[in-house]
């Protein structure tokens, strides 16, 4: 009785030191807990448990910025997964800007994995405000928000476009847009985030809005990336939106092994259609945001997308 006793011990200490070492562990940093990335993030998580039968879990951190996330995989160890738009990895390789006089070598192990959903400009109007074009908003009260990502790139497409003193900017949050723009204090509003965005749904269904679309020539002025909004994706919407947008893409480094990075990107691209029916910013994930991945994918990723048949170019090697 005693041997027998001994003997299952054994097998159950072996049992959970195989489940402890099966079960991999990653760290994902992703934004502040109130913004649309954080709930993205917390998404991730749960399809990789779910996709992964338990064998991969995500612990998600809270991030001050991207910034701050490209900064961190420089000091982490381990299975370290981070967002950032991909051209602040590039100007950490090349200890420009925000980086200057921050150089270090291991910002050069950075390596992608997955596209997520992009950063995307919105210019918002009421339908009273009879505004359908840029030309449109001479004369009329705009709400661009302060300290923000479409605060900064809405001050500055008025600027591009020859309506930076021809507008009035209301003096009121950007929390509070919606009811502005329903009681006629403001024409309209600008905000940035992953469409459909909350706030375009609940002016379109409260009010009547019109999404203003942007022309290649004020694209190329912008210097962002070409971004459509499917027709349909808010409350009157009858025409596909062409707009901009910031991409924004999942990292790790090269201290993740391929093996890890290959079961990462696997499962979550088989989890994609399934994390979309819960939350519709899914649904814009696909093949073509690999185009803005600007620097090296990780290897073990790339093994998943040969096997998938995505288009892998020489600069993403």
């Amino acid at each position: 009785m005693k041997l027998l006793k001994t003997l299952v011990l054994a097998s159950l200490g072996i049992s959970i030191a195989f489940s402890a070492q099966a079960e991999t562990r990653i760290t994902y940093k992703s934004a502040k807990t109130t913004s649309s990335y954080y709930q993205m993030a917390v998404q991730i998580a749960e399809a990789m448990k779910l996709g992964s039968n338990g064998e991969i879990i995500v612990t998600v951190e809270e991030s001050q910025g991207s910034v701050q996330n490209v900064m961190e995989a420089a000091a982490r160890s381990g299975n370290y997964v981070f967002t950032t738009p991909p051209v602040l990895v590039n100007l950490a390789q090349a200890g420009k800007a925000m980086f200057e006089g921050k150089e270090n070598p291991k910002f050069d192990d950075i390596r992608a994995l997955f596209p997520i959903p992009s950063l995307t400009m919105h210019f918002v109007m009421s339908n009273k405000s009879g505004v359908t074009k840029f030309a449109d908003l001479e004369g009329k009260t705009i709400l661009l928000g302060t300290g923000s990502f479409g605060a900064r790139e809405g001050e500055k497409y008025l600027d591009l476009f020859g309506l930076k003193d021809k507008v009035t900017l209301a003096n009121v949050e950007l929390s509070n847009a919606v009811p502005a723009l329903k009681n006629g204090q403001i024409d309209g509003f600008v905000t940035a985030g992953s469409f459909p965005a909350p706030n375009v749904i609940e002016a379109a269904a409260g009010t009547g809005v019109t999404v203003i679309s942007l022309d290649d020539e004020q694209i190329a002025l912008s210097k962002r990336t070409k971004l459509v909004i499917p027709a349909g994706t808010y409350a009157g919407q009858d025409e596909d939106i062409t707009t901009t947008s910031l991409p924004v893409v999942a990292y790790t480094s090269l201290q993740m092994d391929d093996e890890t990075a290959y079961q990462l990107t696997k499962t979550f691209w088989s989890q994609i259609a399934d994390m979309g029916k819960d939350a519709a910013w899914w649904n814009g994930v696909n093949e073509g945001l690999m185009a803005n991945i600007s620097g090296k994918i990780h290897p073990g990723a790339i093994k998943y997308y040969k096997e998938i048949g995505f288009t892998i170019t020489d600069n993403q090697m």
